[in-house]
């Protein structure tokens, strides 16, 4: 994923969520993601992305079925699905910025390599912008989180 802030490798993992990868593939090879922003951070938990409409409502026009069992983690650099609610799954995902205690509900795709990390550490030090509000769910990033391209390789 080439970000503002520089590149983030993501090894996504088809065994555990064989169709939230397939989608998300799919949507790459669209370039549905190309040009758009991460429209959600929420410091010391997650960076959201995946919405073209950046409000945290937008979504690719289908949802799919949560692939879960019951016994997901999810660690710091984590990848998952973001959802509203129980088989919502579309195009939205975060990156687990510290681990996380979340109830088991979200697909896991992947994880961020080590490295990367630093990059979306990067913007999560830069906070908020100021010229967005931020609530309890956090806030829009104020730098670095606008996706030029993801690429699949």
């Amino acid at each position: 994923m080439h970000l503002t802030a520089g590149d983030v490798v993501m090894t996504l993992d088809r065994a555990k969520a064989p169709c939230a990868v397939n989608s998300f593939a799919s949507l790459v090879a669209q370039t549905y993601f190309d040009n758009t922003d991460c429209h959600r951070l929420a410091q010391g938990f997650v960076l959201q992305c995946g919405d073209p409409t950046a409000t945290g409502a937008g979504g690719p026009g289908y949802s799919f079925p949560d692939e879960l069992t019951g016994k997901e983690t999810y660690p710091r650099g984590t990848v998952a699905m973001a959802n509203a609610g129980p088989d919502t799954n579309g195009s939205q995902f975060f990156i687990v910025l510290a681990d996380a205690q979340l109830p088991p509900s979200y697909d896991v795709l992947g994880a961020v390599s080590d490295s990367s990390m630093a990059v979306v550490d990067a913007i999560e030090a830069k906070g908020y912008d100021p010229n967005h509000p931020v609530t309890q769910n956090g806030g829009w990033p104020a730098w670095g989180a606008h996706i030029d391209t993801i690429t699949a390789s």
